[in-house]
């Protein structure tokens, strides 16, 4: 039997909104996935999405991110979508660099906005079968 897809999923706050729209509209795809997620963006797509099963770790700035990137690290996480807010000062900008950073050493797909997302998620890129 093959393992469900890992997939981590966090959005800036300006982003949240985006990633809950997101989530509903491929929520039948995204449903066999594991999904990982930071507190407050997994907190908002669990309401709006019931189907999914989905893990919260911390908040972004409390350490969430940094949690992400261990799982990363642990070969734990398969994909990483990331709503990246780029007109926002983030105060946990390195933790931001570090997790992608991570994302590209471990060559998982990666996603930092909507369009590449829904382009992974479309042509099935992100629930391939290894």
């Amino acid at each position: 039997m093959q393992q469900p897809f890992r997939l981590a999923l966090i959005a800036h706050d300006q982003k949240k909104d985006d990633m809950v729209a997101f989530a509903r509209a491929y929520e039948s795809l995204l449903a066999p996935c594991s999904i990982v997620a930071t507190g407050t963006t997994g907190g908002l797509i669990m309401e709006a999405c019931p189907s999914l099963q989905i893990t919260r770790v911390k908040s972004g700035p409390l350490g969430g991110d940094q949690q992400i990137g261990a799982l990363i690290a642990e070969g734990l996480i398969d994909g990483l979508i990331f709503f990246v807010d780029p007109l926002s000062p983030m105060p946990h900008d390195v933790d931001v660099k570090a997790l992608m950073r991570l994302g590209i050493v471990y060559d998982i797909p990666m996603a930092l906005n909507r369009a590449t997302a829904e382009v992974l998620v479309q042509k099935k890129g992100l629930l391939r079968a290894d």
